[in-house]
């Protein structure tokens, strides 16, 4: 799971990056802590808020004291999995699906994220 997360975060990460360059385009330099504060707040980085729950729920999952249940991971794994690859999430979906098509470095990370979810190696004890 802490793979899970850290491809997550990544993936996070660069879709923030495409939609802090649309946003500074039209309405300038944007600094770390206003990006954090648009992020939580504004209306045009909302769809990345989803993704930015799925995140901090696996993290909190992984970082319990108590060992993983197994139908912990398994569910983590499958709302990832709605989350990025079925019409769940519809404004989600949608601006994930453009970005997609937009950016080399979004499918690179939308592919780590896949094989992760794809790997059976990832059995339901793995943190």
């Amino acid at each position: 799971m802490r793979v899970l997360s850290s491809r997550l975060l990544s993936l996070h990460g660069v879709l923030l990056d495409r939609e802090r360059r649309a946003y500074e385009e039209r309405h300038g330099s944007v600094a770390s802590r206003q990006l954090l504060h648009l992020l939580l707040h504004d209306e045009q980085f909302s769809w990345l808020r989803s993704l930015s729950a799925m995140i901090a729920k696996i993290d909190e999952v992984v970082d319990a004291d108590e060992p993983l249940p197994p139908q912990s991971v398994q569910s983590a794994f499958r709302e990832t999995y709605r989350l990025l690859k079925s019409g769940v999430g519809a404004d989600f979906q949608d601006k994930y699906h453009l970005a997609l098509q937009d950016s080399p470095d979004v499918i690179m990370a939308h592919a780590a994220v896949s094989r992760v979810l794809s790997d059976t190696d990832s059995g339901p004890g793995t943190r």
